[in-house]
């Protein structure tokens, strides 16, 4: 692993920052990463899967940017979002003064969702003037193609065909695509800049003071959105920041949740294990579906459900192992000629090549989140259940089959894991059929299924001398995946076979202090080494707390908090060695972790 710093290169251009330098803008459409240093380096439009409008984090230079901040560089005095809310702060000390950038992307104007993405960005100054600056070079598609530019109503528009892009400020500014324009902000007088982009829509003009006036509308309506989260939670704020992140990278036309907004950062920096995330995994959604049911949010379990009744329609009964945000086919998996990557990162892709495994564990996820839905009071619609019933039947079918396993490996095999989730599949829908309508022959299916899965899994998948689940049949490999067995209730959680688990997990995949590696390091096929996975650390927090060893997770729940970026977010990997996020960010999947770690502290007995 190498440590990855910011700064410049030997020509002078702008290197990108650390992955957990960004904090994140979004409208629950797309969404930006913006820089300490005020740079939204990536922006893909009009969805989070569209083409990159700005798109130096992994395309270089040549793929466009937009900065905001001091005219030379400034050290950074404090960054938070406001609370509970999405909106950036960042404050820099700039000689006798400072200078305070709060920016955001506006979700919604009076319950409705804009026709146009709308980023406001506002300069502040205190105590002094202060010098700085504006850089705004916006460039589309995988060949970084310049616009075509004009003026109207004193706001600079770019066009690529059916696409447009509006720059207006409140100062008298000047702005040529890739030219730095210097601005002077005084106390007392802010300037505020709105970029607003439209795809196949009417761009609309928003003056910058009337989108400084949604901007405010936006934050209280995050407000009033946080305010109905369960008010005992242990840790509220991060849950809430976590919730909060989650529900930006949810897709409100479909409100599918995608994985992460980036592709191609990197889970070993300078190496080939670069993948793009800017699809939805159902597995990871449907974590998201209990915490978002836990914490009094049931809207977008409901949401999430709809749509994969709708977006598995045509593989039904197969669920898919990703999707697109409206359910259709993830494109090739491709790689782009001459861009760069993240520090060197190669090859930067697009397109996910997982598409096409066979992933067992997913139908235990969703059916799990299904049965939540359904233990929380709410019937399922008929044809979701004839999905869900669909769903199990594939599962009794096709568990002694071999599958990717959840770390989506090229060569299939027994993965416990997955033959554990396999049985969760079955146990729940069974579960759920308490109280919706199934055929008794069906019923015995599934309960058979379920019955000589278990009787397997305890046969084939313990290892007695480790007094540990492994990570597939006949393997002395561990998995950390295997830390959701207490939460499965297939063998009592103070059993010696549950608890030996935990522990060899926790000794023999630990990466130092809180992190845990997913498996060992060196066994996927793939060339290079990766990080520790942070999902797997909030499991760890869950297991212990199912445990009965509350206190212990709740000291490894805080540990975890210390390794958040600066801005409460998190990568999908660590490296053990600096502390540096790797992989794409903020990722759903660790913050789905997060809250359900939260939720079983809440949970657990406090003797």
């Amino acid at each position: 692993m190498i440590s990855v710093n910011g700064g410049s290169d030997r020509t002078g251009a702008r290197l990108p920052a650390p992955i957990s330098d960004y904090g994140l803008l979004g409208d629950t459409r797309t969404a930006a990463l913006v820089a300490a240093d005020g740079g939204i380096d990536w922006l893909c439009v009009p969805r989070f899967d569209g083409e990159p409008l700005f798109g130096r984090l992994v395309g270089g230079p040549d793929a466009g940017m937009f900065r905001v901040g001091p005219a030379r560089p400034a050290p950074v005095v404090e960054r938070r979002y406001r609370p509970h809310t999405a909106t950036v702060e960042t404050t820099w000390a700039v000689g006798d003064g400072r200078l305070t950038l709060t920016e955001a992307m506006v979700a919604e104007v009076r319950g409705r969702l804009l026709p146009t993405t709308l980023i406001v960005r506002r300069l502040s100054a205190e105590d002094a003037t202060v010098e700085a600056v504006v850089e705004f070079d916006p460039r589309l598609g995988v060949r970084h193609r310049r616009p075509r530019v004009h003026r109207r109503r004193r706001a600079l528009v770019c066009q690529w065909g059916s696409l447009a892009v509006s720059l207006g400020s409140t100062a008298d500014l000047t702005v040529e695509p890739g030219r730095p324009a210097p601005l002077t902000v005084s106390p007392g007088r802010p300037v505020t800049l709105v970029l607003a982009v439209a795809h196949r829509e009417p761009l609309v003009h928003v003056e910058p003071e009337a989108a400084w006036d949604l901007l405010v509308e936006d934050e209280e309506r995050w407000r009033v959105w946080a305010a109905g989260i369960d008010e005992e939670l242990p840790f509220r704020d991060h849950v809430v920041r976590s919730l909060l992140t989650m529900r930006l990278l949810t897709y409100s036309p479909s409100r599918a949740p995608v994985a992460a907004p980036t592709t191609s950062l990197p889970e070993d920096p300078g190496g080939m294990r670069n993948w793009d995330y800017r699809y939805v995994w159902p597995r990871d959604a449907s974590i998201g579906v209990s915490a978002f049911l836990s914490v009094g949010k049931p809207d977008e379990a409901r949401g999430f459900l709809a749509w994969l009744l709708h977006a598995s329609r045509l593989q039904r009964p197969r669920l898919p192992a990703l999707l697109t945000l409206y359910g259709r086919y993830v494109p090739r998996e491709r790689e782009l000629p001459g861009w760069p990557g993240y520090l060197g990162s190669v090859p930067v892709r697009v397109g996910n090549g997982a598409a096409d495994q066979h992933q067992l564990d997913g139908y235990g996820w969703v059916i799990d989140a299904a049965w939540a839905f359904a233990q929380a009071g709410h019937l399922l619609h008929s044809e979701t259940w004839r999905a869900v019933r669909g769903f199990a039947d594939v599962v009794a079918g096709c568990w002694g089959e071999p599958d990717a396993g959840i770390w989506e490996v090229r060569e299939p095999a027994q993965h416990v894991h997955s033959k554990l989730m396999g049985w969760l599949a079955l146990d729940r829908a069974l579960r759920i059929a308490d109280t919706h309508p199934l055929p008794g022959r069906q019923r015995r299916r599934w309960r058979e299924a379920r019955d000589a899965l278990a009787t397997e899994v305890r046969t084939l998948g313990f290892d007695a001398t480790m007094g540990s689940y492994v990570r597939s049949y006949g393997s002395a490999h561990l998995d950390a995946a295997l830390l959701v067995l207490p939460l499965l209730e297939m063998d009592p959680d103070d059993s010696p076979r549950v608890r030996g688990t935990v522990d060899a997990v926790r000794d023999r995949l630990s990466a130092g202090g809180p992190l845990l590696y997913r498996y060992p390091p060196g066994v996927d096929g793939f060339p290079g080494g990766e990080g520790a996975f942070l999902p797997c650390s909030f499991w760890l927090v869950q297991a212990l707390a199912r445990t009965g060893r509350r206190a212990e997770a709740v000291e490894l729940f805080r540990s975890m908090l210390d390794h958040a970026s600066p801005l409460g977010l998190y990568a999908e990997e660590m490296d053990p060695a600096t502390g540096a996020h790797l992989g794409n960010y903020p990722q759903t999947l660790t913050h789905a972790a997060l809250v359900q770690a939260a939720l079983a502290i809440r949970d657990a007995p406090t003797g």
